[in-house]
């Protein structure tokens, strides 16, 4: 008779590598980093570069002081995706030593300290993220105004930002007084502690149809590259819609009672970076929930807290605090909405166990 050696169970194999998806959570947000290097100029492709140079750096020497193997881990693009995910929340011309920190506290901190990639229990870009933002708060004042605006001088170009990526000094004739412009999240909370009426602050420029003028655009292209990971089955579908719809369904009683006192719902979902993070980020396998019903709920919370931070907390855009304490609570949802298992709470002999 003849026999075939077989491997430990579980017999199928994965549907791809992790390089294989990681690469095309990558390529998902290839449309949006675009869409992002048109409207607030090309500060952002460096930051995307200077990110992934500390995090494959930081990750190099990690993996040489824990002694694993070099090539499985560098090449997984586990660590450039963490990298592009925290540039793209960064101002365009923000200093290269932010990157630098970023990259410390989530590659470092985030990732190895927890046992590498899947054992971390925080998403390690917002991790990075969270800690300059609490740090430098001040360098998240200076993003530039989108295109589209009346500018006598435009958007620097890539020499003009490379200059003042590295250096923080902008050349002539640009100016951080003149360049640097309050986000709309930024602005509706500075109008609206002055006593100004959201009709009023929408008459101001940086708003579009939607959201802010150019954000909302940047939005609706990292939307298309979520619609794409759906469509390959790359992330489950219940995290962005439970995020999106959560925020609309919470949003919308309010505005309907006072649209002078509160925003349109969709003024939210196209303001800030709560779509990049529906689709891209609260969608993390190893830091979010694994079972349907907890992907609901991790989702839902993560609308919840964002619109609690942005109306009640000290910064304009809490998407960034919301996953990371959604992060902690994602091992107790698991826990009591797992699916029931075939025969469970039923004694051996049939009836149900007290």
């Amino acid at each position: 008779m003849k026999t075939f050696e077989t491997a430990p169970a579980p017999h199928l194999p994965p549907r791809r590598s992790v390089r294989g998806t990681m690469g095309l959570v990558l390529l998902a947000l290839v449309p949006g980093v675009l869409a992002h290097g048109w409207f607030f100029g090309p500060g952002i492709f460096v930051q995307i570069l200077l990110a992934a140079a500390f995090a494959m750096a930081f990750e190099a020497a990690m993996l040489k002081l824990r002694g694993k193997p070099m090539r499985p881990f560098l090449t997984d693009l586990s660590a450039p995706l963490t990298a592009v995910l925290f540039a793209l929340c960064l101002p365009p011309l923000a200093p290269w030593w932010l990157a630098a920190i970023g990259m410390l506290a989530a590659i470092v901190f985030a990732k190895h300290l927890f046992g590498g990639l899947g054992h971390n229990l925080f998403n390690p870009a917002m991790v990075g993220l969270a800690v300059v933002l609490l740090a430098f708060p001040r360098v998240f004042t200076q993003w530039l105004a989108p295109a589209g605006l009346d500018q006598a001088m435009g958007t620097p170009g890539l020499g003009d930002s490379l200059i003042a990526i590295l250096t923080g000094q902008l050349p002539a004739p640009w100016g951080w007084d003149t360049l640097a412009q309050a986000t709309p999240l930024d602005t509706v909370r500075t109008l609206g502690s002055q006593g100004a009426t959201l009709a009023e602050i929408r008459d101001v420029p940086v708003f579009g149809d939607f959201g802010g003028r150019g954000w909302e655009w940047v939005a609706n292209f990292f939307a298309l590259g979520g619609l794409f990971l759906l469509f390959k089955r790359v992330i489950p579908w219940q995290v962005p819609a439970a995020t999106l719809g959560t925020v609309v369904l919470l949003a919308l009683p309010f505005w309907l009672a006072d649209p002078d006192l509160h925003p349109f719902p969709l003024q939210h979902v196209f303001s800030g970076g709560l779509v990049l993070a529906a689709f891209f980020i609260a969608t993390d396998p190893v830091s979010g929930c694994t079972t349907p019903r907890g992907r609901l709920v991790f989702g839902a919370g993560v609308a919840l807290l964002t619109l609690a931070i942005r109306r009640w907390g000290g910064f304009p855009d809490g998407v960034a605090f919301a996953v990371l304490l959604m992060n902690c609570a994602a091992p107790w949802i698991d826990a009591h909405t797992r699916p029931r298992i075939l025969g469970e709470g039923r004694a051996p002999g049939g009836d149900a166990t007290p």
